[in-house]
């Protein structure tokens, strides 16, 4: 498979693979491995070179000391927790191999009793603790967990997600995670590279991707639920720096598309033509529920000359997630439209589906982009 990708990660930090099934994700983390030499391309590793096809270097996985647990753990079941731990230090003699491998097992919390149990008498999450162990005993110089916690239940994702921290604390090497589970990469990851067909479209911090997707693509990626069609209609000749979003219902964009329905002021930076076809996100941060209409006088959808921040909607869907509940809004204005939001504690007490409601939009959090038809994948400017 073709991976075309450009990463940095220090030491310390997890940078999280994240993409759908195919998008070269794994390929990757086994390129970092030595488990498949590229065509093309380099790997260095605090300051030595693993991979240079320039030069012709490759150093083959067991010269590394690479980390890696697999999704499946790749235990020994014929071996115990502790000696499958002490497998990773055949370097050292037997006595110290031992005590280094109960170290570590008592770092993942393992008693000395499920030490010496066999894989098959251990828990999935006693299983990966295992392996874990096992993928540290060696002090790697880069760790690379694959889909490390899909086989385990949500609960004991969350217990093993704070065990992977805890290890992190004093930990001075790169980890890079691969997963398909965005909020198991919102939780653990410093930095996102989005992947898509091979190209890392976007990396940075999990707070940047989800303000500033590059392109539309991304931001279906990373989850962004509250993403929109509209047209660029071109700057405010009376704000400098801002300019007008026309937001077009997706059924009405034509060729050329019809008139907005909503114009909104945001931000312009300049990167646009007039007419132009764009996509724009709004995050929850940006969008604030109003039990109650305002009591003072506030621009709305219909009024086409002012920047609206006031919509009317009515509760559509309400699904509640423990701690949190998904909101589902249908704006009244723009039928077949809706808003997602994410409500918490006081917020979401005494709505029901059916409900009119009010919704406060804070054009700062509004980030616009080309629409998918008008930029190539990987190559569209940030907006």
């Amino acid at each position: 498979m073709r991976v075309h990708a450009d990463l940095r990660c220090a030491p310390g930090e997890l940078l999280a693979l994240v993409g759908q099934s195919g998008a070269g994700k794994t390929s990757l983390l086994r390129i970092l491995a030595g488990l498949m030499k590229p065509q093309q391309g380099r790997v260095e590793v605090a300051g030595d070179v693993w991979c240079d096809t320039a030069q012709g270097v490759f150093v083959p996985p067991q010269q590394r000391h690479v980390g890696l647990m697999f999704q499946n753990y790749a235990l020994m079941p014929h071996l115990s927790a502790l000696d499958n731990v002490a497998l990773a230090l055949l370097h050292l003699p037997k006595a110290p191999r031992l005590a280094l491998a109960r170290q570590w097992l008592d770092r993942v919390h393992l008693t000395p009793e499920q030490q010496a149990r066999r894989p098959g008498g251990l828990s999935g999450g006693q299983q990966q603790r295992v392996a874990v162990a096992r993928a540290l005993a060696r002090e790697p110089r880069l760790l690379l967990l694959d889909e490390p916690f899909s086989a385990v239940d949500q609960m004991l994702r969350q217990e093993l997600y704070r065990t992977l921290a805890e290890l992190r604390s004093g930990l001075h090497i790169p980890i890079v995670l691969v997963t398909h589970d965005l909020n198991e990469a919102r939780h653990l990851a410093d930095t996102l590279a989005v992947m898509d067909g091979g190209d890392v479209l976007q990396h940075g911090s999990p707070a940047h991707l989800y303000s500033s997707p590059r392109n539309a693509r991304v931001a279906d990626l990373v989850g962004i639920q509250n993403r929109f069609q509209g047209v660029w209609m071109g700057p405010d000749a009376d704000v400098p720096g801002m300019g007008w979003l026309g937001w077009v219902p997706a059924h009405r964009l034509e060729d050329p598309p019809a008139e907005p329905t909503v114009r909104l002021r945001v931000r312009d930076k300049g990167r646009l033509e007039p007419g132009q076809r764009v996509s724009w996100v709004i995050q929850a941060d940006g969008l604030v529920l109003l039990t109650e209409p305002p009591s003072h006088t506030t621009p709305t959808a219909a009024t086409a000359t002012t920047a609206p921040t006031i919509l009317c909607a009515h509760l559509s869907d309400m699904r509640y997630l423990g701690d949190l509940s998904l909101a589902t809004l249908q704006l009244d204005d723009m039928p077949g439209t809706s808003l997602r939001l994410t409500l918490a504690g006081g917020q979401r007490q005494g709505l029901q589906v059916g409900r009119k409601l009010c919704v406060r939009l804070d054009l700062d959090w509004v980030h616009v982009m080309p629409s998918r038809s008008q930029a190539q994948p990987g190559s569209a400017p940030t907006e």
